[in-house]
């Protein structure tokens, strides 16, 4: 069940959680996580996990940072939001030069002029969009969260298990994010790959941002985040709903102080590409914080799946992380240093930060 999200993991549930209850979950409920990999990457503190892996994490006082400076009022202008092809920043289309509004009904690119309509639920930033006739296939495991069944499910019974591949809840999930993402307090956060908008809800009511950018690829779970929204009677004062491709962010380089990706990344189409996006839109020092699953757990089966991740990959659009290495190992390689993560069965979530 833990890998229900992505088809790639799957395979190394059905196998790994037969003795994960006495092998793997145990132990790591007991102790803490081990320790990384190589001397960049680094734990959380063992006085932060007591008798849970996932107790919230308070960091030392001499790496707490001080809260960054933002300008009142800028980002509730939509300031950050940029054309896709040129990453030139967006303008109202009423008179092509001041910033955009969410009165406005479209927004127009300050260098190639390309319009870009309200589709009322969210802004339609992605490259193709107002094409007439041209189309694109998605790879499968993104088609599979576009479709209205699995949007409406996302929260009703399919997020939920994840907490059998190690996924702690949603609350201390939240809570390990907040802690991550302390030094970017009253900044812009970016949730990438959204879905039904869970978590941008709660960074919305925590009030902890000037902006919250709910960002996903599939119309429908922008349309059932914006019901939730409106069932919860949650302002969206500070909040924008937007449907772009993750590796071609419609944002502006350098303008965001932080990005989160839950349970997202292993389904990318290419997280090379995506994670080169996030570092390019991040502020120096800005911080990407991020879970997944690694499948690694039953070491024996890590060589079969380090064969078959390339097929399965093209088969599905999913992607297979075999240690929390690789996960380092491809931060820094977009140029996010600063690797910190905390482990639990298939579970991992990892934070970096863009070098200053």
């Amino acid at each position: 069940m833990a890998a229900i999200r992505s088809a790639a993991i799957s395979a190394a549930a059905v196998v790994a959680l037969r003795g994960f209850s006495v092998r793997r979950l145990a132990p790591c409920l007991a102790t803490p996580p081990r320790a990384a990999t190589s001397a960049a990457g680094k734990m959380l503190p063992r006085s932060a996990l007591q008798a849970s892996a996932f107790t919230t994490v308070v960091p030392d006082s001499d790496e707490a940072l001080a809260e960054p400076s933002v300008e009142e009022g800028t980002e509730t202008e939509l300031s950050k939001l940029a054309c896709p092809i040129c990453y030139y920043p967006l303008v109202s289309s009423i008179d092509h030069q001041s910033a955009p509004t969410k009165s406005d009904s479209s927004l127009e690119c300050s260098t190639c002029k390309k319009v870009y309509s309200s589709k009322d639920d969210y802004w339609d930033l992605t490259v193709a969009v107002g094409s007439a006739e041209y189309s694109e296939s998605m790879p499968a495991a993104t088609e599979l969260f576009r479709t209205p069944l699995v949007s409406f499910l996302y929260e009703r019974g399919w997020r939920q298990n994840f907490i059998w591949g190690g996924f702690p809840g949603l609350e201390r999930e939240f809570d390990m994010a907040k802690t991550y993402l302390k030094p970017t307090t009253g900044g812009v956060i970016v949730d990438a790959s959204c879905g039904s908008g869970l978590f941008s809800r709660l960074f919305v009511k925590s009030g902890l941002y000037s902006l919250v950018v709910a960002l996903d690829f599939s119309e429908n779970m922008l349309k059932q985040c914006n019901e939730f929204i409106k069932e919860e009677n949650i302002s969206d004062e500070r909040l924008a709903l937007v449907r772009a491709d993750i590796s071609r962010l419609p944002l502006v380089s350098g303008s965001i102080d932080a990005v989160h990706a839950g349970a997202a990344i292993h389904c990318w189409p290419s997280p090379a590409c995506a994670v080169a996006e996030i570092s390019r839109v991040l502020r120096p020092g800005g911080i990407f914080v991020a879970s997944t699953f690694i499948a690694d757990v039953l070491p024996p089966a890590v060589p079969v799946l380090r064969i078959g991740r390339p097929y399965i990959g093209q088969i599905t659009g999913s992607n297979i992380f075999l240690s929390d290495a690789e996960l380092e190992d491809l931060c820094r390689a977009c140029g996010l240093v600063d690797f910190t993560f905390v482990r639990n069965g298939f579970y991992i979530m990892f934070s970096a930060t863009k070098a200053s």
